[in-house]
């Protein structure tokens, strides 16, 4: 069983390496996985990630959410597997064939995460795109089509909100895992973020997520080291530690 802090996923969503390393710094002993995205990427490149897996034990999650025909992206998840992550990115899409590109371009060697409906859209924007009745209406249909692709080209598991992993868990098993995102602790006000869907880390872990990823409640924090210690304690306590 992982530890409660293990289960916490810190997006390093910072524009340079110098912050990067700073909160790496300050966070590597209470969270589990350090979360590298396209921002951060572009700025210090595979170089911040070397950097990540020597300056502790905590694991690194490159988030590039691939998408992309099927060679590029087969050609370039080979390219992350060499950096040696946990878990990587790649948009679920229109094709069962760019995720399969995708798992075979890992070789096994990082989990593929198929993202499927980010936690920042909500249902009229989804109308908006062109998507049909009833995933237009409900999103969750149109996460659970989603994931149904992923599973079946052969992908770890997903990136989803916590009002849908329950349903993939029952859907798909505790095997396929669930990455959550959109995570406010308990007694957090609802803020004008870019966060639509939301829930609290004990919700998400009693409904099946495997990981959660938690950024503005710990880097906003007073004390984000308390803040991140603070989480840790909730998972716990749901966890039955």
């Amino acid at each position: 069983m992982k530890a409660a802090k293990d289960v916490i996923v810190f997006p390093l969503d910072v524009p340079s390496p110098e912050a990067a390393k700073s909160l790496v710094k300050l966070l590597a002993n209470d969270v589990g996985m350090f979360k590298v995205g396209l921002e951060l990427f572009i700025r210090s490149g595979p170089e911040l990630v070397r950097w990540i897996h020597q300056a502790g034990t905590a694991k690194v999650f490159l988030d590039l959410k691939l998408h992309d025909i099927p060679v590029t992206v087969k050609r370039a998840m080979a390219q992350v597997a060499e950096l040696g992550v946990f878990f990587t990115t790649v948009h679920c899409g229109e094709s069962r064939a760019m995720l399969e590109a995708a798992v075979e371009g890992s070789g096994g060697r990082v989990n593929v995460l198929g993202v499927t409906v980010l936690t920042s859209v909500s249902p009229a924007e989804v109308a908006e795109a062109g998507y049909r009745e009833p995933y237009s209406r409900d999103l969750k249909q149109l996460v659970m089509k989603k994931a149904a692709m992923a599973r079946d080209a052969g992908c770890a598991g997903i990136v989803c909100s916590g009002q849908e992993v329950q349903g993939i868990k029952d859907a798909f098993g505790d095997g396929f895992l669930a990455v959550t995102p959109g995570i406010r602790p308990y007694g957090d006000g609802v803020t004008e973020d870019d966060q639509s869907r939301i829930v609290t880390p004990a919700m998400a872990i009693q409904r099946g997520s495997d990981y959660l990823v938690i950024g503005r409640p710990i880097r906003d924090a007073a004390d984000p080291q308390a803040a991140a210690r603070a989480i840790a304690a909730e998972i716990k306590g749901v966890l039955g530690e």
